[in-house]
């Protein structure tokens, strides 16, 4: 599905400033909108952390409200209202200490520092919440990925053949500018 030109025009063109959202069922269809350009672009076998159907969205907007051990899911958002990126922070509701970070930004929005704004606003979510360490997976074969992790600060392993699991201890003073 390719967005229309009207619409790829107010996202390339929605630059930091963003506005940082948990994601809520008033932001569904914008986060929709973004899986199905990354889905577009073949980008989605990169980033596959659940079904994007809106039925698993609206679940994950409204899931974990009235517990502290719910994850976290976030959108970044252009003044005129277009999701850009989508972060989420995964593991508290299966008990786990370290979440698991993910993140994808929308194609048309690559390049201007959207990325490194959603990461940085999700380790300080992690922080917030107590957590000292998040990790993350990321295929071998997305560079942008990778030098974006690795200038944060995450130390690499190998994991299997295709990916790596990145670390990050968030007390480091090189784990994102809002430390």
């Amino acid at each position: 599905m390719t967005l229309p030109v009207e619409e790829q025009s107010s996202i390339a063109a929605a630059v930091p400033p963003v506005v940082f959202h948990q994601l809520t069922p008033a932001w569904v269809d914008g986060l929709g909108a973004l899986l199905a350009a990354l889905a577009a672009a073949g980008d989605d076998r990169l980033f596959h952390p659940h079904a994007g159907d809106a039925a698993t969205l609206h679940k994950l907007a409204v899931a974990g409200a009235a517990t502290g051990d719910h994850d976290e899911y976030h959108v970044a958002v252009s003044p005129a209202g277009a999701v850009l990126a989508y972060g989420l922070l995964r593991g508290w509701a299966e008990g786990y200490a370290v979440p698991s970070l993910g993140v994808a930004v929308h194609p048309a929005a690559r390049g201007r520092g959207v990325a490194r704004l959603m990461m940085d606003h999700l380790h300080a979510v992690a922080r917030a919440r107590g957590a000292r360490r998040v990790r993350l997976k990321v295929y071998r074969d997305n560079p942008r990925a990778l030098a974006l992790y690795r200038a944060l600060g995450y130390r690499m392993e190998p994991l299997g053949g295709r990916e790596w699991c990145g670390l990050l201890d968030l007390d480091s003073p090189v784990s994102g500018s809002a430390a």
